[in-house]
């Protein structure tokens, strides 16, 4: 059976390239901002581009963050895709402004401490043992384009339930985080729509998943 997917439409970014490759991913893949559709779908994907701001008035104005957390609520799989990842935060940093997040994990999106920002292109990452979302693609290159990222991942479990995986990448020697595992909820700071075959591999180990 093929597994429904939601992009949420809020006005932010190229979606059509997200929709294309989540289809050639196998699923039956609808743009829409309806919330209904949003929380009935197998798989919501919440895309992502421009600044921290701007992408959380969008998604509240769709009421996008509740969307989030009702389908959180129930167990249900969301993918956040570059902004759309870094919104799950709690907050955000962006010249000075902080803007609060969906806050379904601790931590603060800031600018990267790096020599030369944004980080665009092509780079490795350090995926975590255990990891579903990187199976076979584990050593693969993948397609950031950003200036801001998670630079410290603080969620503590203390064993209570199970940790989620973080995967880190490192530009101009600053670590972020790349990419995040966690139950349902999963999300990379990356492209995967760009990101080739590598990305491509991922999003069916993602669909596949639903």
């Amino acid at each position: 059976m093929t597994a429904a997917v939601v992009v949420l439409d809020y006005g932010s970014g190229n979606l059509r390239s997200a929709v294309r490759a989540l289809e050639r991913a196998g699923a039956a893949v609808t743009l829409t901002a309806d919330f209904q559709a949003g929380l009935d779908a197998d798989g919501l994907v919440v895309p992502g581009v421009g600044a921290y701001a701007a992408c959380m008035a969008g998604l509240r104005a769709v009421r996008g963050d509740r969307l989030v957390g009702r389908r959180l609520a129930g167990g249900r799989p969301v993918l956040g895709i570059c902004v759309g990842m870094q919104v799950l935060f709690e907050r955000g940093v962006e010249h000075g402004v902080e803007t609060d997040g969906c806050d379904q994990w601790p931590g603060v999106v800031e600018r990267l401490q790096a020599p030369v920002v944004p980080h665009m292109g092509w780079n490795t990452v350090e995926a975590p043992e255990g990891t579903a979302l990187f199976a076979g693609v584990e050593h693969e290159r993948f397609y950031f384009v950003h200036s801001y990222g998670v630079r410290d991942w603080t969620l503590q479990t203390n064993d209570r339930t199970r940790a989620p995986l973080v995967t880190w990448s490192s530009h101009g020697g600053d670590r972020f985080v790349a990419a995040v595992e966690n139950g349902p909820l999963t999300a990379t700071q990356f492209h995967p729509e760009k990101s080739g075959d590598a990305g491509a591999a991922l999003l069916r180990n993602w669909v596949e998943s639903l």
